[in-house]
């Protein structure tokens, strides 16, 4: 039964970042393709592999994230256990490596489940997670693009995502344990020069993260305004409910519903209840790898 699906992200991917979103994509998937074969439970694993994703600084999560309007870095995630809904979700944090961690700290360890600014850090620290300064966190790449972007006079954020190349490198994770329980986490950056305190889809648990042991899990990437107006997430799982378990059928479905409901870009990773795998997306290029019991070998792409 053990599977693991990620993704690195949903837009038109430049030439140069394809073999960086591969490689990274392909080094998360060994990791928690290893802890899932030696035992480990579906939310280690998928705290490890988000993890590994935002210290990778190819995507937009963690190291690697966008700067906002000011030049400043503000993440979000979530992460939910599909055994016990629990889950645990931050947004607005600027000093947190592993904003992942965060997550499943404060679904762990506290009765709240979105926390944000300010008050997540607060958690960080009560809890032993040592807070980054900004400049560890920033990448040259997207401090370069920051700073390249306030000489243009025509540039603006409203409806960013509506152009299908936006960058939208948001990194997620879904996997099923060899108990059958399911995990999903969901971590990122937010869209390049957002407004500051922005939240997109990606902390929102339905929107951006969704997991039910009965049923399956969900991770999107893409336009995040989009995805909430749909709660994309946990739409994919009652569609998947619905239909009998067909992962890629509700994944290609929840994609339809996106664009056609919102008008929206994006992609999604799926699995359902028996670790079967479902993906689906709109936009170029989407960066994405999953590994099954059933499989010789992993499936990486981008």
């Amino acid at each position: 039964m053990p599977s693991l699906i990620l993704h690195g992200g949903a837009w038109d991917i430049p030439a140069d970042r394809i073999e960086p979103h591969r490689s990274g994509c392909a080094r998360a998937l060994v990791l928690g393709w290893e802890m899932l074969r030696g035992g480990a439970s579906s939310v280690d694993t998928v705290e490890k592999v988000v993890a590994c994703l935002e210290d990778d600084g190819s995507f937009d999560a963690g190291r690697g994230s966008h700067l906002n309007a000011f030049g400043k870095i503000e993440l979000d995630a979530s992460i939910m256990s599909g055994a016990s809904l629990r889950c645990g979700a931050v947004a607005a944090v600027g000093r947190i490596r592993n904003p992942i961690s965060l997550c499943r700290a404060i679904m762990d360890e506290s009765e709240h489940i979105l926390l944000v600014g300010e008050g997540a850090e607060l958690f960080a620290r009560e809890h032993g997670i040592a807070l980054s300064t900004m400049e560890e966190l920033v990448h040259q790449r997207e401090l370069d693009a920051w700073k390249e972007s306030l000489s243009d006079v025509e540039y603006s954020t409203k409806d960013a995502f509506r152009r299908q190349n936006a960058a939208s490198d948001t990194v997620g994770a879904v996997a099923i344990d060899s108990r059958g329980d399911i995990c999903v986490g969901t971590s990122t950056g937010g869209t390049f020069r957002k407004h500051p305190g922005r939240v997109g889809d990606s902390p929102l648990i339905g929107c951006g993260s969704y997991a039910e042991n009965a049923i399956g899990g969900v991770s999107t990437t893409g336009w995040g305004e989009a995805m909430i107006k749909v709660v994309l997430a946990k739409t994919i799982i009652d569609v998947m409910e619905m239909n009998g378990g067909n992962a890629q059928a509700a994944a290609e479905k929840g994609i339809d519903i996106l664009r056609r409901k919102a008008d929206g870009f994006g992609g999604v990773i799926v699995l359902n209840h028996a670790g079967e795998i479902g993906l689906a997306f709109n936009t170029p290029h989407m960066a994405r790898a999953y590994m099954t019991d059933k499989m010789d070998t992993p499936f990486i792409a981008v």
